[in-house]
């Protein structure tokens, strides 16, 4: 934590949290390493943000009309899968009022007292990032809400009957909260943020921009027809973006001759396996098992998971959102189905629906 500044702050570390997927390209999650990389490409302003026009428009509305009054603005929630600029929005926050920054998360506050601690040191005009908000032990989150609401925390001293609390003012501060499950937050919280955005998944035409401008921060050459194809493949994600392109970048400096041209992007998302539909070698993976092990499924996703040789939780969280959002797969009561879509894609001729109904699925 860094009560300094937004230039100074970084990303909490992602505690508790398992790292799934076997640091796939691919993956919108990110690791320590890859936050010390995103850092260098992040925009620090709110005009130089990328994508979501919406929530970039309201909220700049709220930040002008709280500098114009001469007060801290009301607490902002942003919520939206992960990778699609939460962070960075609460740091251009801090950048547009000028003030300090000091970053947390949900799963490094398991106590009331970390919370206090926090809290307590805060100076006035504040903005406190908490990430994964909605991983907030319950003690924390009461008195966090209770905080945002009133500017006060009740310090209990001692224990049993004869505790004591002591109330403590606060200064007022801003409360940015981000969570990738905004329904897991209790009500209580959820009422007490007065802004609350919602981050949709980027376009191309906005990827394309997101790419080329991270190439000039990056230094690198990158032709259109290159940023383009990275964009069509990053899954509608600033993070994957970015990361696809500094592999690109790799491939060019190593096996090619320095130019990120078109030919150098292809080569590179083939040795990385990333399809031209954004799919990675996991992702065809249980397409491929799901239409040639059980006939286009129905199918359990247990077993699914164990035909490919993965957690049933890696395969949930990060292999089926995007194959169900792109039409590969779709959720039944029975099990999981692959779609015309999925059979096209990998080359195979659907079988007819009564073939498919009656596919081994006590195989494993």
């Amino acid at each position: 934590m860094n009560p300094r500044g937004p230039e100074e702050a970084t990303d909490p570390e992602e505690d508790a949290a398992p790292s799934l997927g076997g640091g796939s390209v691919t993956s919108a999650e990110s690791g320590a390493l890859e936050r010390a990389a995103e850092a260098a490409l992040r925009p620090r302003r709110l005009d130089e943000f990328v994508g979501q026009q919406v929530v970039r428009e309201q909220l700049s509305l709220v930040l002008d009309a709280a500098t114009g009054r001469g007060r801290p603005p009301e607490h902002v929630l942003l919520s939206g899968p992960p990778g699609l600029g939460k962070t960075t929005l609460a740091m251009i926050i801090a950048g547009e009022l000028n003030a300090p920054l000091r970053i947390t998360s949900g799963p490094a506050i398991q106590h009331a007292g970390d919370l206090a601690a926090i809290l307590s040191s805060l100076e006035e005009g504040e903005v406190l990032f908490i990430d994964e908000v909605h991983r907030l032990a319950r003690p924390a989150e009461e008195m966090l809400y209770i905080a945002m609401e009133d500017f006060r925390v009740d310090v209990v001293v001692g224990k049993g009957v004869g505790a004591t609390s002591i109330p403590l003012e606060l200064p007022p501060f801003t409360a940015v909260g981000a969570t990738t499950r905004a329904g897991l937050l209790p009500a209580p919280l959820r009422d007490r943020f007065g802004f609350v955005g919602h981050l949709d998944y980027y376009r191309p035409a906005e990827l394309h921009e997101v790419v080329a401008r991270s190439a000039v921060r990056l230094g690198v050459p990158l032709a259109s027809e290159a940023a383009a194809e990275i964009a069509g493949r990053s899954r509608g994600t600033p993070r994957i973006a970015n990361r696809l392109l500094r592999r690109v970048r790799d491939w060019a400096q190593v096996r090619g001759s320095g130019q990120l041209d078109l030919a150098a992007a292809r080569a590179a998302l083939e040795v990385y396996e990333v399809d031209e539909s954004g799919l990675d070698r996991l992702d065809r993976g249980v397409l491929q098992a799901l239409c040639t092990r059980f006939g286009g499924g129905p199918v359990g996703l247990s077993t699914l998971a164990v035909s490919v040789g993965e957690e049933t939780e890696t395969v949930e969280t990060m292999v089926e959102p995007y194959l169900v959002r792109e039409g590969f797969l779709t959720r039944t009561p029975r099990g999981r189905m692959a779609t015309s879509l999925a059979w096209e894609h990998l080359g195979l001729a659907e079988p007819d629906p009564v073939r498919g109904a009656t596919a081994p699925l006590g195989r494993f």
